[in-house]
């Protein structure tokens, strides 16, 4: 009797199967009937022809298990030790503070957890990893973890934004025959460490170019301190001067190397604080009024009344129109006037506001414009260092502005003056 009531449950439970399947392949198999019903219509085959065929793939659709039916989706009819082992795989996984994918024997996707979801949005279960995730060399883990050790490997891609991980592939042994082959996929971000490394790698070398002509000129001062004009007061104060701004120089192509490397490790990490323009701009503009007034250059700001708000860092912003202005001020300031102008931005498309510098000066050559941005880029070497340029602060803005997601756009003439426009989103 208990045989019998088995043999019902399994035979109920059999139909729910072919029901499932059927149900979940619906359309495809309403699309296939229309086309028989067509060529039939047609009398391109025969309508009995049509309605074999048909039947046969009706069939064939109905015992065909689903990709996730073989994978790590258990079956209603599985013993209750495949069951207990699915379900502890999943926990595992979910518990994990990485991203973490498990395939079956086949290398079909039957789990991911929610940080491997949000790492790796086009990754699904139910599908072959081979699909999904396209490195060659993971594939080549997946295969070697199958023999029994655990692999470890590291993954670079570059799109959307170029990320590092570190996979390991592990079998997870469950002492179950049926469930052998599953491996756990672990990735852990090694991103911001690569990023570190990079920064240091540019920091240094930057330092060491940029550094070199200042540290020449101050031993050789001090060479000169300590010999010919070790009693000579005038020479001695006139070298001491020199000295004094050499270190400055330095001091200042620190900082500003400091700065840009800060902003390029965030680079990726759009901030979303609000900032309202308007007093930031007013701000920035009287900080430098003293600098403009000495140059003999008026600073001429216009703002709304109304608040113009933007989303980002608010001491990043302050820096970037603290060096336009400056720049404006530094190497605009024959022109007499700079004009600061802040406007909501309606007619492009995405963007809240624009910010344009103005200057009237002696402007620049249009072959040296595109590479205003460029980091360690002069125009002219000798009027940089006279002005204490040190040629990172433009490459700083563009950073800058590349984080916030904005956009920055020089244009110049000589004898024209420079227009800078920021444009920013809320």
């Amino acid at each position: 009797m208990a045989d019998e009531t088995q043999r019902g449950v399994s035979g109920t439970t059999w139909l729910e199967t072919l029901r499932t399947r059927l149900y979940g392949r619906l359309l495809m198999l309403l699309a296939i009937g229309l086309v028989f019903m067509t060529l039939a219509g047609l009398t391109t085959i025969d309508p009995w022809v049509g309605i074999v065929a048909y039947a046969v793939i009706v069939a064939i659709a109905a015992i065909t298990p689903d990709t996730s039916e073989s994978g790590g989706r258990v079956d209603p009819g599985a013993a209750s030790g495949e069951l207990a082992f699915a379900d502890a795989v999943r926990h595992f996984s979910d518990a994990l503070p990485d991203p973490s994918i498990v395939i079956d024997r086949r290398s079909v996707i039957v789990h991911l957890n929610a940080h491997a979801t949000r790492h790796f949005p086009g990754v699904v279960s139910g599908s072959p990893i081979a699909f999904t995730l396209r490195f060659p060399q993971l594939l080549s883990a997946i295969e070697a973890a199958r023999l029994g050790a655990a692999q470890t490997i590291e993954l670079h891609q570059t799109v959307p934004t170029e990320t590092w991980y570190k996979a390991t592939v592990a079998p997870l042994a469950s002492g179950d025959p049926v469930n052998d082959g599953v491996l756990v996929i672990t990735l852990q971000s090694l991103t911001e460490e690569k990023r570190l490394e990079a920064l240091r790698t540019d920091f240094i070398a930057n330092a060491s170019h940029e550094l070199r002509t200042p540290l020449t000129s101050l031993v050789g001062f001090i060479d000169t301190l300590l010999g010919p004009a070790a009693n000579d007061k005038a020479a001695r104060e006139r070298f001491l001067s020199l000295m004094r701004g050499q270190a400055a120089r330095m001091a200042k192509l620190i900082e500003d190397l400091l700065s840009l490397s800060r902003i390029e490790m965030h680079q990726h990490m759009r901030p979303t604080a609000p900032v309202e323009l308007g007093s930031l701009v007013r701000e920035v503009a009287e900080g430098l009024h003293k600098l403009a007034e000495d140059s003999g250059t008026k600073l001429n700001v216009q703002v709304p009344d109304a608040p113009v708000t933007v989303s980002g860092d608010r001491d990043e912003l302050y820096e970037v129109f603290e060096n336009l202005i400056d720049n404006a001020i530094k190497y605009g300031a024959d022109g007499d006037t700079i004009d600061i102008t802040l406007s909501p931005d309606a007619a492009r498309a995405g963007f809240s506001a624009l910010v344009s510098i103005v200057d009237h000066g002696a402007g620049v050559a249009s072959e040296h414009v595109p590479r205003l941005t460029e980091r360690f880029y002069r125009v002219d070497a000798d009027t940089s260092r006279r002005k204490k340029g040190t040629g990172r602060g433009l490459a700083n803005v563009k950073h800058i502005v590349t984080r916030h997601h904005g956009s920055l756009s020089i244009k110049s003439q000589l004898g024209q003056g420079t227009r800078v426009e920021v444009l920013l989103r809320k």
